[in-house]
């Protein structure tokens, strides 16, 4: 989170949904016309759903509105689950990502797409092409879960 605002928010909103078993996955805060966008994607193992979210929305939109984070600014909460194309950068969206197709490049440049099998706060195995191949997250240079259409590992 780059703007001091979004951290802040962050800061804020993240022991509320810890309530709830969620973490705060990013916050971003978007123009729309004379208003602004606060968006707060929330994330729990196993996916988040809407019930979940509308658990907390309430508390989370009376936290903001007490600290005054936004100001002057007229603004819309929008909490959110992180959607597929982010980007796996910590050892918990790849546990989260279970079972899910990614493709991996490696600091070396190499790629590889494959199934995640197990993760924990240093390593991922892979399911590729019949290997389990177990790969350190510091050698990893990026990797994004793959938009799959069926059923996740079917």
């Amino acid at each position: 989170m780059s703007d001091a605002r979004e951290q802040q928010i962050a800061d804020l909103v993240g022991p509320i949904v810890a309530e709830h078993g969620a973490d705060v996955e990013f916050v971003t805060i978007r123009k729309a016309g004379r208003r602004s966008v606060v968006v707060v994607a929330v994330d729990v193992d196993g996916g988040i759903t809407l019930d979940q979210i509308a658990e907390f929305t309430p508390r989370v939109s009376e936290a903001l509105d007490e600290a005054d984070v936004m100001g002057e600014t007229p603004y819309t909460l929008e909490l959110t689950s992180p959607g597929v194309g982010r980007p796996l950068t910590l050892p918990r969206h790849w546990r989260r990502a279970q079972n899910r197709l990614v493709q991996v490049q490696l600091n070396d440049d190499s790629e590889l797409t494959g199934r995640i099998i197990e993760a924990d706060d240093q390593h991922v195995t892979l399911s590729v092409d019949g290997q389990q191949p177990v790969i350190d997250f510091s050698d990893v240079a990026k990797a994004v879960v793959q938009v799959e259409f069926g059923e996740a590992g079917a």
